[in-house]
């Protein structure tokens, strides 16, 4: 009995705790309430933080979104584009010739016109007397033969003098006493003279071809040429040349306009008005309204110009609404929130 109460008291002191032992119970004894505390979120609290971490996930919306107040104070207006075709142009350079010139050619040519129907009209009445009392010498009809000969080649001289300088296939070809050429010679109808850098057209002629003033502002009309032909090729510029014609009022004389000629195959597409271009970092923009209040910038593409606008192939659909009044104002509060549309 004693020897078991021996075993039983070598036993307890054993198995009694060290002081590092104590410390570590402590340790998860004090962090238990602590871990108790961290409950997990309500479903309310979980949702709202759903919410904040969506918001901050999504993009910002894109474009300029404005009230109707705000709209109607800035002066903002929207223009639909329709559907419409356009070319692929190239650029050369036209001069306005002045009339002198044509009417001092045309005066040689009538000229010379004159005297060979004159010495003809003598060389037929010479033969017709021939064996006739009133028959010419024979003197007088060898004159009359050689001055006829002469007066034609003076005549012909002058055909060609006419072709050589304005081409060999005019509307008025071989009738030189067409009002065409007349009118050219009073000024009433002008002549240009064109021409193009080498190989921008190819081998074929431009039916028609579209004149502009250089400097002229946008939205200006261009000037329809008449009639082209082909023109002989000048020695002062390489490329190719044309004759254009337009009608008396529409240039100058002397003057130099930029030639705009089609290549290729029309286009479909939209034409932007040029009040709806804004510019920004070196591009060509322009505004949609989306949707009501809600305006998305654009860009555009500014090498085919029209009469009318921008030429646009893709991008902007027929019947989209384009800002054509105030679009500056648009890009100043998408640059720069914090300004308030004017």
């Amino acid at each position: 009995m004693n020897r078991a109460r021996r075993c039983l008291r070598a036993a307890s002191v054993r198995t009694r705790p060290t002081p590092v032992v104590l410390s570590i119970v402590a340790a998860v004894v004090l962090a238990l309430p602590l871990a108790g505390c961290r409950q997990s979120p309500s479903p309310a609290e979980a949702s709202a933080g759903d919410a904040k971490d969506t918001e901050k996930a999504a993009p910002e919306a894109e474009g300029v979104t404005l009230k109707s107040e705000e709209i109607e104070k800035a002066g903002i207006k929207t223009t639909a584009v329709i559907a419409s075709s356009h070319a692929p142009e190239s650029q050369g350079y036209a001069l306005v010739i002045t009339r002198e010139t044509i009417a001092q050619v045309v005066a040689d040519l009538t000229s010379a016109a004159a005297v060979e129907r004159q010495s003809r009209s003598a060389l037929l009445r010479t033969r017709s007397l021939a064996g006739t009392p009133g028959a010419m010498p024979i003197e007088a009809q060898e004159a009359a033969e050689r001055q006829a000969t002469v007066d034609h080649a003076a005549f012909v001289l002058a055909e060609r003098r006419l072709s050589a300088t304005y081409g060999q296939n005019p509307p008025w070809k071989e009738n030189y006493d067409s009002p065409l050429l007349r009118s050219l010679a009073r000024g009433d109808t002008k002549l240009a003279r064109v021409t193009f850098p080498l190989g921008s057209l190819g081998s074929t002629v431009p039916t028609r071809l579209r004149l502009t003033r250089i400097g002229a502002a946008q939205g200006s009309r261009s000037i329809e040429t008449l009639a082209v032909w082909s023109a002989p090729a000048d020695a002062t510029i390489p490329g190719s040349s044309f004759f254009a014609m337009l009608k008396g009022d529409d240039a100058s004389e002397g003057e130099r306009l930029i030639a705009h000629a089609a290549v290729g195959a029309a286009e479909n597409g939209v034409v932007v008005p040029y009040s709806a271009a804004v510019i920004s970092a070196g591009k060509y923009w322009c505004y949609i309204e989306e949707k009501p209040g809600l305006f998305v910038r654009t860009e555009l593409d500014p090498n085919m110009p029209t009469d009318e606008g921008y030429f646009v192939r893709e991008g902007i659909e027929p019947g989209a609404q384009v800002v054509t009044t105030s679009a500056g104002a648009l890009l100043a509060r998408e640059t720069n929130p914090s300004t308030e549309a004017d």
